[in-house]
């Protein structure tokens, strides 16, 4: 036997000894973090180029733009793609209004996203809706327009807020929008509604699997003065089971953090997210 060669035994130990690693904990640090636009919203309607590259410059990998740039022209859109590609930062998906669903809204998103870069055209609120059969509706008009993004290379997806995640009839409506919706439909989970109303992010993660591609991170506590202004990390959402869950069941691809205000500045508070989101993701 050469005399760096292990015996059987030595081996077999060694292996046992071992750790083993997951597949999707292997991988978590491929997936990339973002910022929602929305959390920057003001000092982006001043300076769309300034804001896109401070947020680059802190180490954001993906932003997300809201629905206002659903009025750029062809041009504006090809102008922020090449901000992006100079950047080194993509755009993965956008929030849309119930118009970017039906009619000749779709093309319009259809162009908009495919110049810019991006995968997934997401319907952020479906405005006022009526009981389950309002909610079975927007499934229906959802259903619609993912036909014709999939056809387009594009994806369609849906954000809730804490109306998606409110009982009616004992049902919640996001159960309604998941079970009438394609398998392709992203679920975009934004964490703090959810857990503000009282549903199990982790639970609602594995009972969609594959769907929730992209989560809002933005957090929540209850008492007077926190709710959402609180930074990522300082409220009640149990972030490590919600990264497993979302990395080895829910399909994730990247992650978007979202604040909707705090005590900083909307810079010194996108900062701060993202130094506590890489303390606690890893």
């Amino acid at each position: 036997m050469k005399p760096y060669a292990l015996s059987r035994r030595a081996f077999l130990a060694a292996t046992a000894a071992a750790p083993v690693v997951p597949a999707w904990a292997q991988r978590r640090k491929q997936i990339p973090v973002g910022l929602e636009l929305y959390s920057v919203r003001n000092e982006l309607a001043k300076d769309l180029n300034g804001t896109v590259t401070a947020v680059a410059k802190m180490g954001y990998q993906v932003v997300e733009f809201f629905s206002p740039y659903f009025d750029w022209t062809p041009q504006q859109a090809k102008d922020v793609r090449r901000l992006l590609d100079d950047l080194g930062i993509r755009c993965n998906s956008t929030h849309n209004g119930p118009n970017s669903f039906k009619g000749d809204g779709i093309a319009k998103a259809i162009e908009l996203n495919q110049t810019i870069g991006s995968r997934f055209v997401v319907m952020a609120s479906a405005g006022r809706v009526s009981g389950l059969d309002g909610w079975r509706t927007v499934a229906e008009t959802l259903t619609n327009a993912s036909e014709k993004f999939r056809a387009a290379g594009l994806r369609a997806g849906y954000h809730n807020h804490q109306l998606e995640f409110t009982p009616i009839d004992g049902k919640r409506p996001m159960e309604i929008l998941a079970a009438n919706t394609p398998k392709d439909l992203m679920l975009q989970l934004d964490v703090g509604t959810c857990v503000e109303m009282g549903s199990d992010p982790v639970a609602w993660i594995k009972a969609n699997p594959g769907r929730i591609n992209c989560l809002h991170l933005k957090d929540w506590a209850p008492g007077e003065g926190k709710g959402y202004s609180v930074l990522f990390g300082e409220g009640k959402s149990p972030w490590k089971q919600i990264f497993a869950a979302a990395e080895s069941v829910g399909g994730v691809e990247y992650y978007l953090i979202e604040q909707e205000g705090s005590r900083f500045s909307p810079y010194e508070t996108a900062e701060k997210c993202l130094a506590t989101f890489k303390q606690v993701h890893g």
